[in-house]
């Protein structure tokens, strides 16, 4: 039996490690329209050694739907590599493109 207090989709912060073919494709605006769509805060941004970072936080069922998404990637993308790690509750609102680091 479920707890009739606790919430119905508790919330989930992650950050998404993504290497493959993930810069030139558009990557980051489709992690951006996924993450807006599903009610996500957090960020997405490319790295310099080639990779694609993500920080996400919202429903638990929202954030692994994002990771699906991100497993699939946009079309042109080849996701060889998607790395999860729980992360302390993000206080950003919103989700954005962030600068390259």
């Amino acid at each position: 039996m479920t707890d009739p207090g606790a919430p119905a989709d508790p919330r989930r912060t992650v950050r998404l490690r993504i290497e493959g073919r993930v810069q030139g494709v558009g990557f980051r605006a489709f992690v951006e329209r996924e993450a807006v769509a599903l009610g996500l805060d957090g960020w997405v941004r490319n790295r310099r050694d080639g990779g694609v970072e993500v920080l996400a936080s919202g429903s638990a069922g929202g954030v692994e739907s994002l990771i699906a998404a991100c497993r699939r990637g946009p079309r042109g993308a080849n996701v060889a590599m998607l790395k999860v790690l729980d992360e302390p509750p993000a206080t950003t609102r919103g989700f954005v493109v962030a600068p390259t680091v």
